[in-house]
């Protein structure tokens, strides 16, 4: 049986989230840190548009569509500048504590499923003391297959004890989109992070948001 939107929403069993975009605003970050490692390694800057396009896939696949003979050089000189800037230049959207804390009261489990690494995804939720809130986080590092695939959603699902469609998964990238509806998950789009309304919404995901304030009254 099919169900409605709201339908689904009311049976709700867990929310997951991405992490860059969605609860931490790194956009400024990663195009500093895309400018610099394809400046050192290729000797010029890609436009920032292609630059961006693979954010929320891991990065060494981003790497190889800028360069497949320089991909790894690409990825360390990216990380090495990553990792200097990230406390400085990382912030925390506004009202991301406050909806966090205002889920957990309501008994909802909570994932983050990111295409970042397990130490760099750590380090920005301890950041920001968010860590807390989530009872799993599943990185680019723990599974084979990586977002649009819909496999890591599924394994944050099942880590916490729950059916994938019967989570909402909010981010901010198409793969992120294109990841939930093809899990079974309500996708909602963060207008929020790095991408163009435009391309957020060209998958179809079931919501769209323009501030992650919005989140708990949308729930319910």
């Amino acid at each position: 049986m099919l169900l409605t939107l709201a339908q689904r929403l009311a049976r709700l069993d867990a929310v997951l989230f991405d992490l860059d975009g969605t609860l931490i605003d790194t956009v400024d970050l990663i195009l500093s840190s895309f400018r610099h490692a394809t400046r050192e390694v290729l000797g010029h800057p890609l436009p920032d548009e292609e630059m961006m396009a693979g954010v929320g896939m891991p990065l060494i696949e981003q790497m190889r569509g800028f360069s497949a003979e320089h991909a790894d050089e690409l990825l360390r000189v990216y990380r090495m500048h990553n990792a200097e800037a990230h406390d400085r230049m990382a912030r925390e959207y506004p009202g991301t504590e406050e909806v966090l804390t205002e889920l957990q009261g309501r008994g909802l489990p909570m994932g983050v499923v990111t295409s970042k690494g397990t130490p760099m995804a750590l380090r920005g939720l301890r950041l920001f003391d968010l860590e807390r809130f989530f009872g799993v986080v599943v990185t680019a590092d723990d599974v084979d297959l990586h977002k649009p695939d819909p496999f890591p959603l599924r394994r944050a699902a099942q880590l916490l004890g729950v059916d994938i469609e019967r989570c909402v998964y909010v981010g901010d990238s198409p793969h992120d989109m294109l990841s939930a509806i093809s899990a079974g998950a309500v996708s909602i789009a963060a207008l929020w992070g790095a991408f163009p309304a435009e391309q957020l919404l060209a998958p179809g995901p079931d919501l769209a948001l323009g501030s992650l304030t919005e989140l708990p009254a949308l729930l319910g």
